[in-house]
């Protein structure tokens, strides 16, 4: 028995002692549960990560017949339509040439210059919560900051931008393991509605360009070669959901890890330039996406296990960030630690192009904090929502 349940509330509220069990014991097997192989050292997920025998899907090889899956649904289609006009699904030489043309629009100058606003709405929202001596750090700090970001970069209009997150919200709730019909109906409407709103957002920007990232990705050329309007909408709901969620899990997780580990939070408190590796060691300490998939191109040997061309396999982030035989006394908290290999933002030819604006908001939000809250405290321990894949608190209720 491995007590490997990705679906069960205690799994998720504490995965560590499962995960290092599972790579001193048995660092890749098939879960008859899921389906999937799972991976857990992590010299084997870094290899797996860079390895073009697995890849993020598996159609530009074979069909889903031919694979020995099932065909998606009818009523999914908007779903996937969309995803797959993104780079996240989709691999080399499809990939590469995405990730080429929207690297020319979506710079670091270009994310670099958001820095003064996000430390300005950092603030603001930080103050507004000093203001009401407390509230949810989640729902009044962690979610707007990032999404209200997203939305200034890509040019969204303040009126619209109550839609943004329970569109992501709704898409995103399909990388749970096993998502029930409801949800995949609920995606499958949030696609379709999302992809209709930048279609017109689109267009406006090709007609009347502005400084804003859709106008960029709009008028992005390269050698003659452009976005398609389906490329641009599937991007821009990619650098949403990528840069929203796990932004706002990894606000979550950090400052609940701080409150767990008071002597840390004291260190930090007292030396702010710790800001920039405290966010690192955060990120790795109790990491926002556990649980990456790949799916099997060609045969794989893996701890010794041979995993078949068309099987699954769960690459446990959270596990490999906490590996003794890469990091120090990997259970505890160390805000100065150096090096820290985590890869909670991939590795290979998936690693994470928001990775920079991540990085700025976390540190943003993390200082406005620490200036204008310095006594923040927890009120009581919070509840982890059910996912595991994307993994975050229900809330985080504090007094300031």
């Amino acid at each position: 028995m491995t007590g490997y349940d990705p679906t069960s509330r205690a799994f998720v509220t504490d995965p560590y002692p499962v995960l290092a069990r599972l790579r001193d014991e048995r660092p890749a097997f098939y879960d008859d549960a899921t389906g999937q192989w799972v991976v857990s050292r992590y010299a084997d997920v870094d290899a797996l990560l860079r390895d073009r025998r697995l890849g993020r899907s598996y159609l530009h090889v074979a069909t889903h017949e031919e694979f020995g899956q099932t065909a998606e649904p009818d009523f999914l289609r908007p779903f996937w339509d969309m995803v797959r006009a993104g780079m996240l699904d989709v691999e080399p030489p499809a990939h590469t040439r995405l990730r080429r043309l929207v690297s020319k629009a979506f710079t670091a100058r270009r994310v670099e210059a958001l820095r003064p606003m996000i430390r300005s709405l950092a603030e603001e929202l930080v103050g507004g919560l000093v203001a009401r001596g407390g509230g949810d750090l989640l729902a009044d700090l962690a979610e707007p900051l990032p999404v209200n970001v997203i939305a200034e970069m890509l040019g969204v209009p303040a009126s619209d931008r109550a839609l943004l997150r329970p569109w992501s919200a709704d898409i995103c709730a399909m990388y749970e393991l096993n998502p029930s019909e409801e949800v995949q109906h609920t995606a499958a409407r949030a696609a379709a509605e999302f992809s209709d709103y930048l279609r017109g957002l689109a267009r406006a920007r090709r007609a009347e360009p502005r400084d804003d990232l859709v106008s960029a990705l709009a008028q992005v050329v390269d050698d003659g070669d452009r976005l398609t309007e389906d490329e641009l909408i599937g991007t821009c709901v990619l650098l949403l959901n990528a840069g929203h969620e796990a932004t706002v899990n990894a606000t979550g997780n950090g400052w609940w890890a701080l409150f767990r580990n008071p002597g840390e939070l004291a260190r930090l408190r007292a030396d702010h330039a710790l800001i920039p590796t405290a966010v690192e060691e955060l990120m790795r300490y109790d990491t926002p996406a556990p649980m990456f998939e790949r799916w099997v191109l060609e045969d794989v040997t893996v701890a010794g296990a041979t995993i078949p061309r068309g099987a699954e396999i769960a690459l446990q982030f959270a596990a490999a960030n906490r590996d003794p035989a890469v990091f120090a006394d990997p259970d505890r908290l160390d805000l100065a630690r150096d090096p820290n290999p985590h890869i909670t933002f991939g590795l290979g030819v998936h690693y994470c192009l928001g990775a920079p604006l991540a990085r700025i908001e976390l540190a943003e939000s993390m200082s406005a904090v620490l200036r204008l809250a310095p006594g923040l405290t927890l009120t009581r321990p919070p509840e982890w929502k059910p996912g595991y894949v994307l993994r975050g608190l229900q809330s985080l209720d504090v007094t300031t």
